[in-house]
């Protein structure tokens, strides 16, 4: 799949030599793909992507791999504060509050292959923008399906609950994992429950806890960072 080449004006050079190591996934908050790709490449707004993706599954590139997209803004994910230094933005064609297409899903497993494939990027190293920066930001939202990208294999599946495991203070376990604890308990709470218990609500429970310590033992954010 070619995607179509529709050039962003708003990029820049990657900081520190850094190259990409994470994927960061997005909403546009928006009807279609018209009005997206127009704000992703006016100056006037200073914002880009590399690639959006339609809801039929049409993929346009707007930024080089090699360039430094301006999609992730204020945030963190582990060590790495520089996020749009470090990773390869990817918006989706949805509002918000519906489901995405299988045919966009279909499309961005086959374009995250295929990024993951060029660039070394482990399955532990996609998140979504609510991941990076729980206090501002809430996409790709709860209608996101995590779970088909990790039966496909270019995200993070759920850890065995039955595995034994240490269980550990909520928050330790999320900076563990690679959550940006500065952004607030509650924040990173919705953010992690958005992800992974999308129909939960309510206080804080043990089987968070459960969860996310099992994600900390599984998928420590340092053992697959390359800092930025």
């Amino acid at each position: 799949m070619t995607p179509h080449w529709h050039p962003s004006p708003n990029f820049g050079p990657r900081k520190g030599g850094a190259v990409p190591s994470l994927i960061v996934v997005h909403y546009t908050a928006m009807d279609g793909p018209k009005p997206a790709l127009d704000r992703l490449c006016d100056p006037a707004f200073e914002v880009s992507a590399h690639y959006l993706i339609g809801q039929g599954g049409q993929i346009w590139q707007m930024v080089d791999e090699a360039q430094r997209a301006w999609h992730a803004g204020r945030g963190a994910w582990g060590a790495c504060t520089d996020i749009n230094s470090a990773s390869i933005g990817i918006e989706l064609c949805n509002r918000g509050d519906h489901p995405y297409p299988q045919a966009q899903i279909d499309s961005l497993i086959t374009l995250m292959r295929d990024i993951q494939t060029r660039h070394d990027i482990p399955p532990s190293r996609v998140i979504g923008h609510s991941d990076m920066a729980p206090d501002r930001k809430i996409d790709p939202g709860r209608f996101f399906p995590w779970s088909q990208l990790a039966q496909a294999g270019v995200a993070i599946d759920v850890p065995d609950p039955d595995q034994p495991i240490v269980m550990l203070p909520f928050g330790e376990a999320a900076r563990r994992f690679g959550y940006p604890m500065d952004a607030g308990a509650d924040a990173v709470l919705d953010a992690f429950r958005q992800r992974f218990r999308p129909a939960v609500t309510g206080p804080i429970t043990d089987a968070d806890r459960q969860l996310m310590s099992a994600l900390a033992a599984a998928y420590p954010v340092d053992a697959g960072q390359r800092s930025a």
